[in-house]
């Protein structure tokens, strides 16, 4: 899919511990994102998903998003955060 829509980078979510470190889960997408970038031939980046979840509730809730859609659709808002977050990030 991403050589069909020509990626140039594909961007993972990389769930860090509160306090910044890398715990468990952590590695495993380290090493999943890793694994990825070597099967595509594509540049995989990470970012910091912290409280993305928290963000992505919030930006519903705001948008009047009643509480069944919320949950319906709070993973595809939280990746939503992590790609803006990341897009600005680079254009700082």
């Amino acid at each position: 899919m991403a050589h069909e829509h020509s990626v140039d980078i594909i961007v993972v979510g990389l769930p860090r511990s509160m306090d910044g470190s890398i715990g468990a889960q952590a590695e495993i997408v380290l090493e999943l994102a890793a694994a990825l970038g070597n099967i595509t031939n594509i540049p995989v980046d990470t970012y910091d998903e912290r409280l993305s979840t928290v963000e992505a509730e919030r930006l519903m809730r705001e948008a009047g998003t009643k509480r069944g859609k919320r949950k319906q659709n709070v993973d595809a808002m939280a990746a939503a955060v992590i790609l803006q977050g990341y897009i600005d990030r680079m254009i700082q």
